[in-house]
C-alpha cells in the first residue's frame, strides 16, 4: 500500500508517518522508486502501537523509542519485553515510605509472585498506599489483599489471552494491553461501585437495565 492508504487505516497523519520514518520509530517501506515506497501490514501494525503508546499511553517519543527497541530486539525473552513496556509507562520520581515498601514486599511474597526486585510498580504501588494514609484513608490489609486476588485474575487472564503464533504479535498485543487496559479496569470498577453501593445503600434513582446487551437477545 502507498502512504495515503497507511495514512487512511491507521488514522494518523501522512505528515506525522513521515516524521516517525525520519525519526525511525517507524521501518522505511520497500522503495519503489526515486520519491515512493510501498508498506505492508508490518507498518500497520506499528503505527498503531505508536500511536497507542503516544495518544494513549501519554509516553513521550523518546519513551516510544525506547519501548520499540525492546519490542524489536530479538535476543530478549517475551517477559523481558512486557516488562520493559511497564517500566516505560511509569513516571521516574517515585518515592514511598519504607512501610508501605514493606507491605507491598509481604504482599508480593505471599502471592508467591515472580516479580523483578527492582520493578518500579513496587515503589508505584507503595507510593499510592502512602497517598491515601496522607489524606487520612487507610488501607486496610484485607482489601488491599482483595485487591492483589482480583489483579492475580485479571492478569492472568490477559497473558492467557495473547496471540501464540507470532513474536512481534505478542510483544505488541502485550504493550497494547498494558497501555489501554487500564481505562477499561477503571470503568468496570466505576460501575461495578455504583452496583455495590446501590444495593448497600439504596437508591430510587437507579435501575437494572431491562435490555438484554447486543447478541444477547
Amino acid at each position: 500500500m502507498w502512504i495515503a492508504e497507511l495514512s487512511r487505516r491507521t488514522e494518523v497523519p501522512v505528515a506525522t508517518i513521515k516524521y516517525y520514518l525520519r525519526e525511525g520509530l517507524l521501518p522505511a517501506g520497500e522503495s519503489v522508486g526515486a520519491t515512493r515506497s510501498r508498506y505492508g501490514e508490518a507498518h500497520v501494525h506499528r503505527l498503531r502501537l505508536i500511536r497507542a503508546l503516544v495518544e494513549s499511553g501519554g509516553l513521550s517519543l523518546a519513551r516510544v523509542r525506547s519501548v520499540l527497541a525492546e519490542v524489536d530486539e530479538e535476543s530478549l525473552e517475551l517477559h523481558d519485553v512486557l516488562g520493559a513496556a511497564h517500566s516505560a509507562l511509569i513516571p521516574d520520581d517515585l518515592t514511598a515510605t519504607a512501610e508501605s515498601r514493606r507491605r507491598v514486599d509481604e504482599l508480593v511474597v505471599e502471592h508467591g509472585w515472580l516479580v523483578h526486585p527492582d520493578s518500579r510498580d513496587l515503589l508505584l504501588l507503595a507510593g499510592a498506599l502512602d497517598a491515601l494514609d496522607k489524606v487520612g484513608y487507610h488501607l486496610e490489609d484485607d482489601l488491599l489483599e482483595t485487591y492483589a486476588v482480583a489483579a492475580t485474575k485479571i492478569a492472568e487472564a490477559e497473558v492467557s489471552h495473547l496471540p501464540t503464533d507470532d513474536r512481534q504479535r505478542i510483544v505488541e498485543s502485550g504493550v497494547l494491553v498494558t497501555a489501554l487496559g487500564g481505562p477499561i479496569l477503571l470503568a468496570l470498577r466505576r460501575l461495578a461501585q455504583q452496583n455495590a453501593s446501590a444495593n448497600r445503600y439504596g437508591t430510587s434513582r437507579l435501575s437494572h437495565l431491562n435490555h438484554p446487551p447486543a447478541g444477547r437477545a
